[in-house]
This record gives C-alpha cells, sequence and structure tokens, in this order.
C-alpha cells in the first residue's frame, strides 16, 4: 500500500541523513576553524602533525614540532626555492599568547628533473620540522597547538592541498614518542659552514661557482647545486663541475628572467643521491658573497609564442570594443528564477523521481475526499523539497566560500553516497515489489508512525524526492545554477528555492485544486499492480548508482555493493517470515551482512587510481576522444586545432543519454574529422577541482556543458540536451 512505501521511505531516509554527515562535518570543519586531527590523508600525500618536548614545554624551553609528509610513489613537494615551478609548503600557525614559532629548519632537498625543466622539494617521508620558543612567563598546563598547512603535490600534473591540525602538548612530562623522527630530520638539514675563501662570480649568461671548505669525504663526487634565493638559474640546464684539491668548482646557466643582483647568495651543496628517500642526503649551507657585477636583469619577461600572442591581442580588442556590461542584473536573477522554476517541474520526468511522485499522487488518489488533509499534506512536501533545494545550495555554497572546489551535484562525488542511495533504492524497491511490509520486519507501534503522522511523512517524502533529483538538474537550468553561484548569498538561495517550488508544483496543485484530484483515476484494484511496477524504475536506478560506484570505486567496489544488496535483500524477507525460521534465516542474514561489510565493505569507498585513462575511439578512424587537462586544452589551441570539450559524469544520466546518440552520431563525427577538431572529454564523475575551474570559466556549475574553443575567439557553449543539427551549425562556424 502507499502508506506503507511512504513509511519506508521515511525509514530509509535516516540512512542516506547518516551518509550526509561526513559533508555536514566537512562544512562546519572547513566553516568554523580547524578540526581537532593530528593526521590529514590524500591519495597523494598523508601528512601528520608531530611533536617533541622531551624535557617537557614548560616556560622557557624550546620545543620541536614537525609536519611529516609520506608521499605516494612517483609524488612530491617542494623545497624553500622550488626550482623552475612548483610552490614550496607554507606553514600558518595560531599558538598561546607567549609561545613563538621559528622558520622551517628545511632539510637538504634533492633534484627531480622533468625534460628541460628540474624542481627541488622531496619525496619518499620528510619531516618539516619547525622550533616553539616558550616565554619564561609562560602560564599554561599545555600547548595548544594550531596549524594551517599548505602544500603543492606533483607528479607529472600538481595537485595544491592543504590540511588543519591541532595538537596538545603538556607542559609537564616528556613528548618523546616520535624522537628518532626529528633526530633523523635535524640528521638530514644541511650544516651551517663559514664561506671562508668561497665566492660566486656572475659572468655573462653564467654564475661562477668555488666553493673551499667542503667535506673531505665528498672529494671527487658529483655534488647538486641548491640556491636558497630562487629565479638565479636555470635548475633543469646542462652545467659543469669540477674538482682542483680541496676546491670544488661549477658553471651554471642564468636565468634569464632573473630579477634580483645580490650582494651575497645563501646556497646548499650536497651529494647527489637518487629519488626515494625523502630529503637528501645531508648537505652544507653557506651565505656566499657575490665578487664583481650581475649582468643587467631583464627588462622584457621571454618572448611569447606568436600564436599566443596573437589570441592575447584579440582578446584585448575584443574587450575594449565590448559594450559596457547592462546594469540590469534584476532581468538576469529574473531569468534564472524562472529558468530555475520550469525546470523544477521537468524534474519530475525523471526516471527516478517519477515513482516517488507517483506514489504521493496515488496516496492522493486513495483519500481525494479530504481535502483539508491533502491541503495540509501537499504544503509539507513542497516544504520538504524547497527547504531541501535550499540546504544542499547553502552547504554548497558554504563549502565553496571556503575555499572547495565543487559544483551542483557533488554528493554524488562520494562513493559512500553513492552507495548509500543504492541501498536506499533497493529497500524501496523491495518493498514496492511486495517483499516485505513495514509492519513485518518493525514492531507496530514504529509500523504505525507514518499513519499518526502523516503530514511529516509527506515532509520526508520532499526531502527524498530532492535527494533523488538533485543531480538531474543540470540538463534543465545549468545557466541558472552557473549564475546562482556567483550571485549574493540570499539571490543564490532564491535560485535554489524557485528551483524546488517548480519541482513541488505538480503535487501541490493536485493537493490544492479538487479539479485535478476529480481527473485522477479512482482507487481500485489497479493501485496494487501500479505500486508493483513502480519497483522496476527504482531497480534500474539501483543498477545505474552500481555503475556509478564502478567508475569512481572499480569492479571490486561495484561487486561489493552487489554482494551487500543481495545479502540485505534476503535479511529484509526474512524479517517478514514467522517462527522459528525468522529468527534463525534473519540472524544469519544479520551475520553475513556484517561479516561482508567488514570484508569487503572498505572497497565501496575506496576510490580507485584517478590517472587519465586511455584514449576512446570513435566510429571515424584518426578520431579519438582524448581525456582533458588544462594543459592538453592550451597545447592544441596553440597548435591551430579547435577543440571541442564534453564535461562529462557517470552519475549524470543526460550526459550518457547525449554521449550514446548525438556525440556518436556519424554525421556530427564526420564533420569533427572534417574540421579537425581535437575531442577532450572532462571527467567529473569525482572532485576535480581543474574540472570544476574550467566549468565556473564558462558561467556553469553542473554537468552536462559542451564546449568548443578556437584560439583567439570566444568560446561557444553549446545546449545541454545536444541535438545534431545544433552541434553541426556549431562546426560549420569553424
Amino acid at each position: 500500500m502507499p502508506s506503507a512505501v511512504a513509511a519506508t521511505l521515511r525509514l530509509t531516509l535516516l540512512l542516506l541523513w547518516a551518509l550526509c554527515l561526513p559533508l555536514a562535518a566537512q562544512a562546519q570543519g572547513l566553516l568554523s576553524g580547524a578540526p581537532a586531527q593530528t593526521v590529514v590523508q590524500t591519495d597523494q600525500v598523508r601528512a601528520e602533525l608531530l611533536a617533541h618536548a622531551p624535557d617537557g614545554a614548560g616556560p622557557g624551553k624550546t620545543v620541536w614540532v614537525g609536519l611529516q609528509l609520506s608521499h605516494t610513489p612517483e609524488w612530491h613537494t617542494y623545497w624553500k626555492n622550488s626550482g623552475d615551478s612548483g610552490l614550496p609548503t607554507q606553514f600558518e600557525w595560531t599558538l598561546p599568547p607567549g609561545v613563538t614559532a621559528g622558520d622551517i629548519a628545511w632539510p637538504t632537498p634533492r633534484k627531480f628533473p622533468l625534460g628541460p625543466l628540474a624542481n627541488y622539494g622531496y619525496d619518499g617521508t620528510v619531516l618539516l620540522p619547525v622550533p616553539l620558543t616558550i616565554d619564561p612567563g609562560f602560564n599554561g598546563n599545555h600547548l595548544e597547538v594550531q596549524l594551517y598547512a599548505a602544500w603543492l603535490v606533483c607528479r607529472k600534473e600538481c595537485i595544491p592541498e592543504e590540511g588543519r591540525f591541532t595538537l596538545r602538548i603538556p607542559v609537564q612530562g616528556s613528548t618523546g614518542l616520535h624522537g628518532s623522527v626529528f633526530d633523523a630530520a635535524f640528521a638530514a638539514a644541511p650544516k651551517d659552514q663559514p664561506p671562508a675563501d668561497s665566492a660566486l662570480q656572475p659572468d655573462t649568461g653564467f654564475l661562477k661557482v668555488s666553493l673551499s671548505g667542503l667535506p673531505a669525504a665528498w672529494r671527487g663526487q658529483t655534488l647538486e647545486f641548491f640556491p636558497e634565493t630562487a629565479g638565479l638559474i636555470e635548475p633543469g640546464s646542462a652545467w659543469t663541475q669540477a674538482w682542483d684539491g680541496e676546491r670544488w668548482s661549477a658553471r651554471l646557466p642564468l636565468s634569464p628572467q632573473r630579477s634580483e643582483s645580490p650582494a651575497r647568495v645563501p646556497l646548499v651543496v650536497a651529494q647527489a643521491n637518487p629519488p626515494g628517500s625523502g630529503a637528501g642526503s645531508a648537505g652544507v649551507r653557506l651565505d656566499v658573497p657575490v665578487q664583481g657585477a650581475w649582468p643587467a636583469v631583464a627588462a622584457l619577461p621571454v618572448a611569447v609564442p606568436d600564436a599566443l600572442q596573437a589570441a592575447l591581442n584579440a582578446n584585448a580588442a575584443r574587450a575594449a570594443s565590448a559594450p559596457p556590461p547592462a546594469s540590469g542584473t534584476p532581468i538576469t536573477l529574473w531569468a534564472a528564477l524562472i529558468g530555475a522554476l520550469l525546470g523544477g517541474m521537468i524534474l519530475n520526468l525523471m526516471p527516478c523521481v517519477f515513482p516517488v511522485l507517483a506514489i504521493k499522487v496515488l496516496a492522493f488518489a486513495k483519500h481525494a475526499d479530504d481535502r483539508t488533509a491533502h491541503r495540509a499534506h501537499g504544503l509539507a512536501y513542497t516544504a520538504g523539497v524547497v527547504l531541501s533545494f535550499l540546504a544542499l545550495g547553502g552547504l554548497l555554497l558554504g563549502l565553496r566560500a571556503a575555499g572547495e572546489q565543487l559544483g551542483w551535484g557533488f554528493q554524488l562525488q562520494s562513493p559512500g553516497v553513492v552507495a548509500g542511495l543504492a541501498v536506499l533504492f533497493t529497500l524501496i524497491g523491495l518493498n514496492l515489489a511486495g517483499l516485505f511490509e513495514i509492519g513485518s520486519v518493525l514492531p507496530s507501534r514504529v509500523a504505525n508512525l507514518q499513519a499518526k503522522n502523516p503530514t511529516a511523512d509527506a515532509f520526508l517524502t520532499g526531502v527524498l524526492a530532492t535527494a533523488i533529483a538533485s543531480p538531474c538538474t543540470a540538463p534543465f537550468m545549468g545557466a541558472s545554477l552557473g549564475l546562482a553561484i556567483g550571485l549574493p548569498a540570499v539571490q543564490a538561495l532564491a535560485v535554489f528555492g524557485a528551483l524546488g517550488l517548480g519541482m513541488a508544483l505538480p503535487y501541490l496543485a493536485a493537493s490544492w485544486w479538487p479539479a485535478i484530484a476529480r481527473a485522477l483515476p479512482r482507487p481500485g484494484a489497479w493501485m496494487d499492480t501500479f505500486r508493483r511496477g513502480m519497483a522496476f524504475p527504482m531497480f534500474g536506478t539501483v543498477v545505474w548508482l552500481i555503475w556509478v560506484l564502478g567508475q569512481q570505486s572499480g569492479i571490486d567496489g561495484a561487486a561489493a555493493l552487489l554482494m551487500l544488496l543481495v545479502v540485505l535483500a534476503l535479511l529484509v524477507w526474512a524479517l517478514g517470515l514467522r517462527g522459528k525460521s525468522r529468527a534463525v534465516l534473519a540472524g544469519l542474514s544479520l551475520a553475513g551482512l556484517l561479516w561482508l561489510g567488514w570484508a569487503v565493505g572498505p572497497n565501496v569507498t575506496r576510490l580507485q587510481d584517478a590517472s587519465p585513462g586511455a584514449a576512446v575511439a570513435t566510429t571515424v578512424d584518426g578520431l579519438n576522444w582524448q581525456p582533458w587537462s588544462p594543459e592538453r586544452q592550451a597545447t592544441l589551441l596553440a597548435e591551430g586545432r579547435p577543440v571541442f570539450v564534453d564535461f562529462t559524469a557517470a552519475w549524470c544520466v543526460t550526459c550518457q543519454y547525449n554521449k550514446r546518440t548525438t556525440l556518436a552520431n556519424a554525421e556530427v563525427l564526420g564533420d569533427m574529422a572534417t574540421k579537425n577538431v581535437a575531442l577532450l572529454r572532462a571527467d567529473w564523475t569525482r572532485r576535480d577541482p581543474a574540472v570544476t575551474a574550467a566549468l565556473a570559466s564558462l558561467g556553469r556549475n553542473g554537468v552536462p556543458v559542451y564546449a568548443i574553443h578556437q584560439n583567439g575567439q570566444p568560446s561557444t557553449v553549446l545546449s545541454e540536451v545536444l541535438s545534431v543539427g545544433e552541434v553541426r551549425a556549431a562546426l560549420a562556424g569553424l
């Protein structure tokens, strides 16, 4: 019966709420400050804040804290001078009054060549220690140390990461658990040494280095040279070095972009060693004077390629000739509100949303004579939808204000949320199909809650409908959502509220106007048949969600979720039995479910390697879809090729429809090959700040988005629901 289905919806919403707790906690942590943690884990780096105070942290003492970075193989972070590219790790401390932080005691770096370039930094595991000085007048029982750290981790691609750490160090007693780690970091730090008669001498295009007093064990060995002043030399260019007795000399190419002419240069030299052990071998640090005059600093930057300069000139000319922006912001806002209202109404036709609305309409038809109750239910359902859209929009705006690169539909970028929705829809589908009823699974007091609180049930049904529908909004209101993200918070929330109101309007209208109620079919046996038929769209949605999870967690994650769903179905069926068989089968099913959750459950939420996939061939020889990246797009444009970018995600139904219809059309592909268009696919199935930024630059905040880029021309953004004629017309203009 519809009432039992609605009770199932309300019960399983608790699961969805629990799965959303991590997102809410993330928002609270970002907006309120630093969560209390000492470890931040990403796919590339494990960062942990450590302390070393073997003699306590009393007044007048110095204690050490440090951020330990454990890099995934092939990834690295940077030294204080990062070399040709990159950024050094940065610390911002929040300390009690009377406690001051010193500078990072940087370990000796190592060199990471990359083609004609080179960087200075660390791989493996490295500790970046910092001394904390405690004033003699400090009065407290512990030190509350808070650190905000930001680092850039790179392989061939680079990812900016950050973390907030909190550590409490007792004043009395010893904190020396990580003493060996700090001892290793101190041993890896370069040893300060007087320059003696060492000197640097600039020459035309080169810097001559002459150092004395280096360790005797180094003589005859190959050394690495790390200036602390950035931009003086070309780190990746070839250079020469030689030993003359105890004196080491080198000739390094000066950077044509050099902007400084220092009188002294602090530098580190160390033995060359292969990567893999974190810091380089312990080096020597000298502050060496410069003899002679530096060559003149370059007055102009390096020459810009002709193609890029032409594009810059064309953009500047268009900007100068373009009329000033109209002051009609209210008109644009009103257009966004109307678009959101219409888009919300269309959402009711989505395959996974329609069954929920249909169930509510069935309940309405069953009690069509009670107009007062139906109006209350309609208002409650509308409130549930509108408030849920406002909550999702507010969470998105809050996370973005805190620096997170997120877009609409961000909740489905989490494997945990995808898996939770799959469980939720499986339970709804099993109930619709008649495998179990609420009254046979739960105590009668719990099962009867829906009958006692039909208005609250209508509200929760609106919440569920929003959770299902929100990822499907982009096809109907991509421009409105893109505009909303850039508006002030109140106006942005108005757009999200209009979207919710549009989605709730059909049921609200059916509950408020008798003419619509009279047009509905009368109650009868057909309602049970219709209810059971609605189970199949729910199961189809589960299939789609498992496919989405497979894109995120791999085949192991999808298989693990399928096993869990099968045992879950067995459990709810067993709970509906009578007698001893209920206790035996339900107990075994529950035990099996718990064991599977422990054994294979982690596969569900474990993200698989996010490295770019291989090219995907089309039906036209030589025309392939390549993984998108900003660098690849820029390279192709510099070559003079038009670029078609498909911003897509596995959880976007419209994306998959367009991919299999218009984007697979032989005429469209033929036009692309004729125009020598490069095809790039930007996958947003999981969080990707680069894709989010690219969408924002196009005025969009969700997928699908289709953009055609051409060197020196403004980008063309196509509609979200593609047609063959639209794409061919756009290609004809290239």
